[in-house]
């Protein structure tokens, strides 16, 4: 019997097969069986398009900045800075006529 890797998110060892992904009973996560090295990860858009740095996104829902009255209206085009692997915030960007911060994936689209 082949040895599957224990669950990334609650290292549960009771992982197992469904067609190309590992599923984990326990915590209900699925991640890809290529995706099984160290420090590797994807961040996929809104639609489920996989992101890559460099990538141009565009902003599908107006979102308001914390401790500013400005709004990222919706459309406003952003270069991908860098990818993060975080939970939230996982587009390091820079925005127009805002600056440097930080988004979520689910509020882009790749452009």
């Amino acid at each position: 019997m082949q040895q599957l890797p224990n669950c990334p998110e609650c290292g549960s060892e009771y992982t197992y097969e469904d067609g190309e992904l590992l599923v984990c009973p326990e915590c209900a996560h699925e991640w890809s069986i290529n995706a099984t090295e160290e420090g590797s990860f994807t961040i996929r858009d809104a639609n489920g398009t996989v992101l890559q740095n460099g990538d141009s996104v565009t902003v599908i829902k107006d979102l308001k900045i914390k401790g500013s009255s400005s709004v990222i209206k919706v459309g406003t085009k952003v270069k991908v800075g860098r990818l993060l692997d975080k939970p939230d915030h996982n587009i390091d960007c820079k925005i127009p006529g805002i600056g440097a911060m930080a988004i979520t994936a689910a509020f882009v689209k790749k452009a």
